[in-house]
């Protein structure tokens, strides 16, 4: 028993490793949003660096967070989806319990912890993509083959939409049924039964925009904001401007004069515009470049993982890369006045506590799956050297025994006892 016992000691200690591009560029995203956050908000509040503060310490808080969610097993997470479910309906509907929830220029988005209000729709968004890829790994067949199985992301999807536009927040509902149609698309369904509830979906979100005055002056006005610069076009215009002067190679950090008071939410929403104000086009695209970085190298980790037959982490690291893939784009869409104005922030770069802690929490659950991408590929490895080995001994003892004066009688390799590789399993 001792060889087997080694041999499985040999393959449960083996460790992954963290995908050093998705560090590498997480990192660099977060360094240029302190950068950013400090040169954005020095005019936004009496204490130049309140803001700032205010920012490394949920960024040091999410750091915190994505640390221990990078050591917990991915199989651990898995066995909990049902009560994160429901935990995304409870959060939803804590922020209309009075006392406990707060209205902000008449929407009811928030919580008060007592340090801070929480933005519960972040949470949201990490605990709905951990459901759906558990959905997608137990009922894979089902999906592919029925449309009661493939409708049932979107009815819950629709549950949650449903809560948010009470808020109301309609550019989160927007991102999440995005996020569930991708998944589900991902997830191998095809994406000729996704465009029946696709357009069905539309024709519903463009009525409520229709329905809804303030909506309509935002998709109106995108289109031409120089026809009322002083009223809904306010913000693109001074969007526009600051990424208008910025030229090829910007100001310089520090110099924009449109964070003074002219672009609202200029920490938050429009940092964008900021960016492109201080560091020009080169720092757009550098911004641009560092977002496809992150989101491609998760799509790549999780087909790598689906590769491997490890579908659920698969299917968190596709719904982690749709998070940050569109929520990035639709918030530089808005700066750049190519989307109406939402009020998303930019992942990693923008203040704000509840967006950076639990977009944090998704980093450091995107880089547990590449831990274990790896710790499958080197358990692989072993596996098929184990096996070789075998192959070999077993190769070895059917050799004939050379005939002697002393030497027994040659016995037969079947008959003799063998021991296995147990690969992990130890009798």
């Amino acid at each position: 028993m001792g060889e087997p016992l080694r041999q499985a000691t040999r393959y449960e200690a083996i460790e992954g490793r963290f995908d050093p591009w998705l560090v590498g560029v997480m990192l660099a995203l977060a360094a240029l949003g302190v950068v950013m956050v400090a040169s954005s908000s020095i005019s936004q509040h009496s204490n130049p660096f309140h803001y700032l503060v205010r920012h490394v310490m949920f960024l040091a808080a999410g750091i915190g967070l994505a640390l221990a969610v990078m050591r917990c097993e991915l199989k651990t997470v898995e066995k909990y989806n049902q009560l994160l479910l429901l935990a995304c309906v409870g959060l939803l509907l804590l922020v209309f319990v009075p006392g406990l929830g707060v209205s902000v220029k008449g929407a009811h988005r928030w919580i008060n912890l007592g340090v801070s209000n929480f933005q519960v729709v972040e949470v949201v968004k990490v605990f709905f993509i951990v459901w759906l890829a558990s959905y997608l790994v137990r009922f894979r067949d089902e999906v592919h083959a029925t449309w009661p199985a493939m409708l049932k992301p979107f009815g819950v999807a629709l549950t949650l939409v449903a809560l948010l536009l009470l808020q109301p927040d309609f550019g989160s509902s927007l991102l999440l049924l995005a996020i569930t149609a991708g998944m589900l698309v991902l997830g191998g369904v095809s994406i000729v039964r996704i465009v029946i509830p696709g357009i069905a979906l539309v024709a519903m979100l463009a009525m409520l925009a229709v329905a809804a005055p303030y909506r309509m002056r935002r998709i109106t006005s995108f289109t031409d904001p120089w026809e009322d610069p002083f009223g809904s076009g306010y913000q693109l215009t001074n969007a526009l401007m600051a990424i208008g002067r910025g030229e090829w190679t910007g100001i310089g950090l520090g110099g924009s004069v449109l964070k003074l008071n002219y672009l609202p939410e200029v920490h938050t929403d429009f940092i964008f515009s900021v960016i492109g104000e201080e560091l020009g086009f080169a720092g757009i695209c550098l911004v641009i470049a560092l977002y496809v970085l992150l989101v491609g190298r998760a799509f790549w980790v999780g087909y790598r993982c689906v590769e491997m037959r490890r579908h659920f982490a698969g299917y968190v690291a596709f719904g982690v890369a749709l998070w940050i893939g569109l929520q990035s784009f639709v918030s530089m869409g808005v700066n750049l006045g190519l989307l109406p104005t939402k009020g998303l922030t930019l992942p990693l770069i923008s203040s704000g506590g509840s967006s950076v802690l639990m977009t944090c929490v998704a980093m450091g659950l995107l880089l547990r799956v590449s831990y274990e991408l790896e710790r499958t590929q080197r358990q692989v490895a072993l596996r098929g050297d184990l096996m070789q080995q075998g192959a070999t001994g077993s190769a070895e003892e059917t050799a004939p025994v050379p005939p002697g004066p002393a030497a027994p009688s040659p016995v037969p390799s079947r008959l003799r006892p063998r021991v296995e590789p147990t690969f992990g399993r130890i009798a």
